[in-house]
């Protein structure tokens, strides 16, 4: 199982990034993906997720209108897309696949004038 985030960096508050994580050595389309996130000494936290089709997503309160997941199991990708990003979105961001106990090597992103 492979799991590759990308698509982090620096953004002014209010921005927008699209995180990208491309998934391999399992079958994709039959798991539910999750996106999760962990600031610097905090406990690493889930932020949402979605059914193994696309049907359903969840969202943490802190995130909900502003980010948004989705997927391709044509390209074995889930996306993140977050809009107007605040300083508190700072961490790095790690996605994984329900049911799977592993995670990537997580994405960079950080608020900042």
């Amino acid at each position: 199982v492979q799991l590759v985030e990308s698509g982090g960096g620096l953004v002014q508050p209010g921005g927008s990034l699209r995180l990208s994580c491309a998934a391999s050595g399992f079958t994709f389309s039959r798991y539910g993906m999750s996106w999760y996130r962990q600031a610097p000494g905090k406990e690493r936290e889930w932020i949402t997720d979605i059914t193994s089709l696309g049907g359903s997503t969840n969202y943490a309160d802190s995130v909900k209108g502003r980010f948004t997941i989705s997927r391709d199991n044509a390209k074995n990708t889930v996306y993140l897309q977050m809009n107007n990003l605040k300083p508190e979105d700072t961490a790095v961001y790690y996605c994984k696949a329900k049911l799977l106990a592993y995670w990537g090597q997580g994405t960079q992103v950080t608020v900042s004038s």
